[in-house]
């Protein structure tokens, strides 16, 4: 799988693969990724905010 189609998934932009494992351990490795690409673009935007000012 393609690293945009990955981050696209996290990001509830396009639907999850039906074939991906199903296990707890890649469940909780899925949620960490979301919440860091969640945290990593809201430190963009804040970054963004301040070189504006």
């Amino acid at each position: 799988m393609g690293v945009w189609k990955q981050i696209a998934e996290y990001l509830y932009i396009r639907k999850p693969d039906p074939d991906r494992p199903k296990s707890l351990f890649v469940k909780y490795m899925h949620g960490i990724n979301r919440l860091s690409i969640f945290l990593f673009i809201i430190a963009l935007i804040i970054l963004a905010i301040k070189l504006l000012r």
